[in-house]
C-alpha cells in the first residue's frame, strides 16, 4: 500500500488563517468528488472558522477521563476503519491526553499516511523543535509542544499562511481570534508587533530554505546541470590578490540591481593546502564580503578554473564576477588563463563578468621562499647521519658481508641519503649522496681500492645511484619543509580568524588584544606607543606584561604620560624592564608615522613580522575606534545640551511667563483701589493665582526632574512594591479620575522591584498625557500584566495617535507632538517619565492602540523570588 502524502499549512502566529485555508481546502477537493473528512479540527468558537465546518463529514471524536475532566481526542481507530482518501487533522504539534494511542498528534498522523490516507494539517513556526531557544528569545515563552523538524520537513507540501503583524493585531482587537477578554492580554504580550515581526521572519526564512532544498533535490533528480536563474547568485572568484576587493564591491553591486541578490566569495585552494596567496588579505576580503552582506567559501582543487565552474554551478549561481589576470603577457605562452578558460567552459547559463584592476598585467611575483628552521641539533643529525653513517656501513659491509651485491650496497647506501635529508635537510643529503658514491665506487665497484670503473654497467649504476639519491633528497627535502610551512601557515590562519572573528563582532578591546599578541609570541611585555609629531616624545596607550613566579599574567593599561611602557617582571624581585621608546624594544612595528607596536622579552624572526604587522594594524584601530565612540559620546552630549539649552531659554520665554503673567495680573488687579471687587470677582481672581502657581510649580518639577536626568543624579530606593498601591495615588493630580480613568489592576499581578516615589511621578505624567489627548467621553484605560520575569503597565488612549516615525521623538525633551499649542506645558512629561523608568531598570516604549489612538507600555522587573502567575491563553492554537 502506498504510503499516504501530508500536506502542511505553516503560519507565524496563531489567528493567521491556516484552519481557515485547511477547509478552503477540504471545500474544493469535495467538490471535486474526493472523499474528505474532518478528523479534528477545532475551531475555538471562531465563527467564520466555524461555518467552514459545514457541509463536512466529521469523524467522532473519542472521549477520555483524565482528573475528573472529561476530554475530547482525534479517534485514530474510527478514521482508520473510515478509511477516507483525506483526513484533516488540525494541530499537528499537540500533545494528547493521557490514555491515548500516542503521545502526540503527529505520531496518530504517522498512522494515518502508513495506512495510505492522505493529511492535511496545521503548524505554528513557534512549534517547531529546532527554534525552541530562539522563539523563546522573542516572546520570553518556551513552547511547551513541539513538533520535530523531520516530519514538517517530509511534507510533500508546505504552505505558508502569511499576515501581516498590523493586520493580525486588527483582527485579535476586533475579537476573530481569541475571546474579548483575553485580547488586552494577548496584544500586550505575544501578540506585540516586534514578536509577530520576528516570528514572520522565522517563517518566510524557513520555507524560503525549503523551497531551496525542493530545488536542489528537484535538479538532482533529473540530473539537471544547468543552472537555472531563479535569483541571481553571483560568484566571486579570489586569488588572495589586492584586486580582490575591487571585485567583491562590484559583484555587490550587481547583486543589489535584483531583488533578493547574493553574493557569495569563493576561493581555490590547491589540494596539498600549500597556496601563495596572502592569508592576510584572504582574511581582509572574507571580512569585507560578510560585512556586505555576502558569504565566503573555500574549496580544494588542482584545477582552478573546473573547481570555480563546478562551485558555481553546485549553488545554481548565475555570474561570475573574476579579475583581469595579473599574469605577464609572455606567460600566457602557457595557457590562456583562468578567466578565458571559466568564460569559455561557462556555457550560455553562466555570465562570466571580467572585471579590470589596477593590478592586471603587473605579474604575480615570485613566493617568498622560507626556509625550514630544523634547529640546530636536527641539523648536526642529518650531517652525521650524511658523512658518519656511510662510513660506518661501509666498515660493517667489508667486514661482516662483503659479498652482499653492488645493487643492495647502493640501496643501503640510499637509505642513508634519505634519513640525512629527513633530519638535516638537503645539503646533508647531497653531501651523503656524494660521499656514498666515492664509498660505492672504492670499496663496492670493480677494481675496488681504486676510482677506475671496469664495467661499464657499474658507471651506469653508479651515476643512476646518484641520480636517484639526489632526486629522492630533494623531494624528502621538499616535503618536510612544505609541511613545516603548511604547519606555520595554519597556525597563522587560525590567529588571523581569530583576529578577523573578533574585529567582525566588535568583542576585542585594546588590552585583550595586546595580551593576545604576548600570549601568541610568547613575549614578557607589549606596549603600544604614540607620539602627535615628529619630535613630540613617546606616550603609551595601552600595555600589558606577564607576571612570573606562579602569577599568571595581568594586564594593565599605561598612562598617558611620557615614558608610559610595559615591562616585565621576572620572580617577582626583579625591576620591571620600562619601554618608552620603539627603539629601546626588542622588536617594533611601526603603525603609521606616529604609532608603533613595542614588543619586549626576544628577538622575533623576520617569518613572524606579517602576522605581527597584522595584529599592529588592529591595534591601532580599536585605539581609534575607541577614541571615535569617546569623542562621538562628547560631541553628542554637548549637542544635547546645545539644544535643550536652547529649548529651556525658548520655555522660559514663553511657558513660564505665561502663569506668571496671569499671577501678576490678577494680584495687580486685587490690590488696585480704582475698582470695588465683588466676592464672587475675588474668589475667580484668587483660584486664577492658585491655578497659576499649581501649573507653574508642575512646570519647575519638570524642569529639576530633567536637570537631574541629565546630570545623572537620579538614585532609585529599589523595593518591592504592589502596582494597586502606587496607581491609584499617581492619579491624585488627574481632573475626576473617577471618570476620566479606567483601572485594570489584577489582584494577581507579582510584585515590582522600583522606586515608589518615581513610579509615581512616571505613572502621572504618562496618564495626564493620555488624559489631555483623548477625546471627551472616551475614558484612559490602565492595565497591567505580566510575563516571564517582567510586568507591564499599559496606559490606552484614544486619541489621534502618533506616526511610527515620531514615536522616539515623544519622548524627547521639549517637544510637544502635533500642533499643541503653547501653554500646555514645556513638553517635559514624557521624557521626564522615560527617564526615571530607565533609572529603575525598566522601559517606556510607545505603541499604536488597535482601532485608534496610542498605548504607552511602561515595563517593570518583578521582585525576584515572584514568578509571574501562568498565563491563560491556550498553549496551541490554530490559525
Amino acid at each position: 500500500m502506498a504510503r499516504g502524502r501530508l500536506r502542511i499549512y505553516l503560519g507565524a502566529a496563531p489567528g493567521v488563517g491556516k484552519t481557515y485555508a485547511m477547509l478552503s481546502e477540504a471545500h474544493r477537493r469535495t467538490e471535486r468528488g474526493t472523499d474528505c473528512v474532518v478528523a479534528f479540527v477545532e475551531h475555538h468558537n471562531r465563527p467564520r472558522t466555524e461555518v467552514m465546518l459545514q457541509g463536512l463529514e466529521e469523524i467522532p471524536r473519542r472521549e477520555l477521563e483524565y482528573r475528573g475532566t472529561v476530554f475530547t481526542e482525534m479517534d485514530v481507530d474510527a478514521v482508520l476503519a473510515r478509511h477516507p482518501q483525506v483526513a484533516l487533522v488540525d494541530e499537528l504539534p499537540h500533545t494528547n491526553i493521557p490514555g491515548s494511542r500516542n503521545t502526540k498528534r503527529w505520531q496518530d498522523v504517522e498512522e494515518l499516511l502508513a495506512a495510505g490516507i492522505d493529511v492535511i494539517s496545521t503548524v505554528n513556526i513557534q512549534h517547531l523543535e529546532s527554534l525552541g531557544d530562539v522563539v523563546e528569545s522573542i516572546t520570553g515563552i518556551r513552547q511547551q509542544e513541539t513538533v520535530p523538524d523531520e516530519v514538517v520537513r517530509r511534507a510533500a507540501q508546505i504552505e505558508l499562511v502569511d499576515m501581516s503583524p498590523p493586520a493580525l493585531r486588527r483582527r485579535m482587537a476586533h475579537g476573530n481570534i481569541y475571546r474579548p477578554d483575553k485580547v488586552d492580554a494577548a496584544l500586550s504580550n505575544y501578540f506585540r508587533p516586534g514578536n509577530l515581526t520576528a516570528l514572520r521572519e522565522l517563517a518566510l526564512l524557513w520555507v524560503a530554505d525549503r523551497v531551496d532544498e525542493y530545488l536542489n533535490e528537484y535538479r538532482s533528480a533529473h540530473h539537471v546541470s544547468r543552472i537555472w536563474g531563479s535569483r541571481e547568485r553571483i560568484v566571486v572568484g579570489l586569488t588572495g590578490g589586492p584586486e580582490g576587493r575591487t571585485l567583491i564591491r562590484r559583484a555587490v553591486r550587481l547583486a543589489e540591481k535584483g531583488a533578493g541578490g547574493e553574493v557569495l566569495a569563493v576561493h581555490i585552494a590547491k589540494s596539498d593546502g600549500l597556496a601563495s596567496a596572502s592569508p592576510k588579505e584572504l582574511a581582509v576580503q572574507r571580512a569585507l564580503v560578510e560585512d556586505l552582506g555576502g558569504t565566503f567559501h573555500q574549496v580544494v582543487g588542482d584545477d582552478v578554473s573546473s573547481a570555480l565552474l563546478e562551485f558555481a554551478r553546485g549553488v545554481n549561481a548565475t555570474q561570475t564576477v573574476l579579475g583581469v589576470s595579473r599574469r605577464n603577457g609572455w606567460r600566457y605562452v602557457f595557457g590562456p588563463g583562468v578567466g578565458a578558460t571559466v568564460a569559455r567552459d561557462s556555457g550560455r547559463d553562466l555570465d562570466v563578468h571580467l572585471v579590470t584592476h589596477d593590478e592586471a598585467g603587473k605579474g604575480r611575483g615570485l613566493p617568498a621562499v622560507r626556509g625550514a628552521r630544523l634547529g640546530r641539533s636536527r641539523t648536526i643529525w642529518g650531517w652525521l647521519a650524511g658523512i658518519g653513517g656511510p662510513v660506518l656501513l661501509t666498515l660493517l659491509l667489508t667486514h661482516v658481508d662483503p659479498q652482499l651485491g653492488l645493487a643492495n650496497d647502493m640501496l643501503l647506501f640510499l637509505t642513508l641519503t634519505v634519513a640525512a635529508a629527513l633530519l638535516g635537510g638537503l645539503p646533508p643529503a647531497l653531501a651523503s649522496a656524494a660521499f656514498g658514491s666515492l664509498l660505492l665506487n672504492w670499496y663496492f665497484t670493480p677494481p675496488v681500492h681504486r676510482l677506475t670503473i671496469a664495467d661499464p654497467e657499474n658507471i651506469l649504476a653508479l651515476i643512476i645511484f646518484v641520480a636517484v639519491a639526489v632526486s629522492v633528497a630533494s623531494v624528502v627535502d621538499l616535503a618536510a619543509r612544505r609541511t613545516q610551512q603548511a604547519a606555520r601557515l595554519r597556525a597563522e590562519s587560525e590567529i588571523l580568524s581569530f583576529l578577523a572573528g573578533s574585529v567582525l563582532r566588535g568583542e576585542t578591546s585594546l588590552d585583550a588584544l595586546l595580551e593576545r599578541v604576548r600570549e601568541t609570541f610568547g613575549m614578557e611585555s607589549v606596549a603600544l606607543l604614540e607620539r602627535e609629531s615628529d619630535v613630540s616624545p613617546w606616550t603609551c596607550a595601552g600595555s600589558v606584561h606577564s607576571e612570573s613566579g606562579g602569577a599568571g599574567s595581568e594586564s594593565s593599561t599605561g598612562s598617558r604620560g611620557g615614558g608610559g611602557g610595559a615591562g616585565s617582571e621576572s620572580g617577582g624581585a626583579g625591576p620591571r624592564r620600562v619601554v618608552g621608546r620603539p627603539e629601546d624594544a626588542d622588536v617594533d612595528v611601526p603603525v603609521g608615522d606616529h604609532m608603533a607596536l613595542a614588543l619586549s622579552g626576544r628577538v622575533l624572526p623576520a617569518s613572524d613580522r606579517r602576522v605581527l604587522a597584522a595584529f599592529a594594524a588592529q591595534a591601532a584601530v580599536v585605539l581609534d575606534r575607541r577614541r571615535l565612540q569617546h569623542e562621538a559620546g562628547r560631541a553628542k552630549e554637548l549637542a544635547e545640551g546645545n539644544r535643550i539649552r536652547t529649548a529651556l531659554l525658548a520655555a522660559v520665554s514663553h511657558d513660564l511667563r505665561t502663569p506668571l503673567s496671569g499671577i501678576k495680573a490678577a494680584v495687580s488687579s486685587l490690590r488696585s483701589d480704582d475698582v470695588e471687587w465683588s466676592a464672587e470677582d475675588r474668589a475667580e481672581l484668587l483660584a486664577a493665582i492658585e491655578g497659576g502657581t499649581d501649573r507653574l510649580g508642575h512646570l519647575v518639577d519638570n524642569l529639576l526632574d530633567m536637570s537631574r536626568i541629565q546630570t545623572g543624579t537620579v538614585t532609585p530606593l529599589i523595593r518591592e512594591i504592589d502596582l494597586d498601591e502606587v496607581v491609584p495615588a499617581a492619579l491624585g493630580g488627574i481632573p475626576a479620575p473617577e471618570v476620566n480613568v479606567v483601572l485594570e489592576i489584577p489582584e494577581t499581578l507579582p510584585m515590582v522591584a522600583t522606586d515608589k516615589g518615581l513610579l509615581e511621578r512616571v505613572v502621572a505624567n504618562i496618564v495626564e498625557n493620555a488624559v489631555h489627548h483623548s477625546p471627551a467621553g472616551e475614558p484612559v484605560r490602565v492595565s497591567a500584566s505580566a510575563l516571564a520575569d517582567r510586568v507591564h503597565l499599559r496606559v490606552v488612549d484614544r486619541g489621534p495617535g502618533v506616526p511610527d516615525e515620531a514615536k522616539n521623538r515623544v519622548f524627547a525633551p521639549f517637544q510637544r507632538h502635533g500642533d499643541a499649542p503653547r501653554g500646555n506645558g514645556v513638553g517635559l512629561g514624557l521624557a521626564v517619565a522615560r527617564g526615571f523608568a530607565e533609572a529603575m531598570g525598566g522601559t517606556l516604549e510607545a505603541e499604536d492602540t488597535p482601532g485608534g489612538g496610542l498605548t504607552m507600555v511602561l515595563t517593570l522587573p518583578a521582585a525576584p523570588g515572584r514568578p509571574a502567575p501562568c498565563r491563560d491563553l491556550p498553549a496551541t492554537t490554530a490559525g
